[in-house]
């Protein structure tokens, strides 16, 4: 296992049209066990392919002791828009509150290829639904308000000037 560089905003590999993932071979697990070392470093509960420079169709999420590998996710369902708090570990040291599903039906595969289809509630529903924002170029900035977004580009352009 490796830990894989985190590509922080504004890096437009995060806006990138994602590839849906055809393979379920070796070179598969390497990258998912490379996913879970690096967001585990990183101290995240969740991580998606532009995340880490590949745009692919796959996402890792720990919560609560449970590991879900996201491979190709459609979201089928959203219920109960609620105000949460998110971080964004392509957003560090940023957290804001943006609305989120507190219910999704999502249809996904493992690393090994098996379908799933769940139901998710909660807090895990905007971790799902996050990742899967990925996936699709979708960012947290872009879930926060004119003002707030413009305000957050100068935050983050003055911290990428004082590294």
């Amino acid at each position: 296992m490796s830990v894989r560089k985190i590509c922080v905003y504004p890096d437009p590999i995060l806006r990138e049209q994602t590839e849906e993932i055809t393979l379920f071979d070796e070179e598969l697990g390497i990258l998912v066990n490379d996913m879970w070392e690096t967001m585990h470093v990183s101290d995240g509960i969740g991580l998606a392919g532009p995340q880490v420079g590949l745009a692919k169709k796959i996402a890792v999420i720990e919560y609560n002791g449970e590991k879900y590998v996201l491979i190709n996710p459609v979201i089928l369902e959203k219920e109960n828009i609620n105000t949460v708090e998110e971080g964004c570990l392509s957003f560090p040291g940023i957290y804001e509150k943006v609305e989120s599903p507190e219910y999704i039906k999502v249809r996904y595969y493992d690393e090994k290829g098996e379908l799933f289809e769940k139901e998710i509630e909660g807090f895990l529903a905007c971790v799902f639904s996050h990742e899967i924002d990925h996936l699709n170029g979708k960012l947290l900035i872009d879930r926060v308000s004119p003002l707030k977004r413009q305000f957050l580009k100068k935050k983050i352009a003055k911290q990428a000037r004082e590294k």
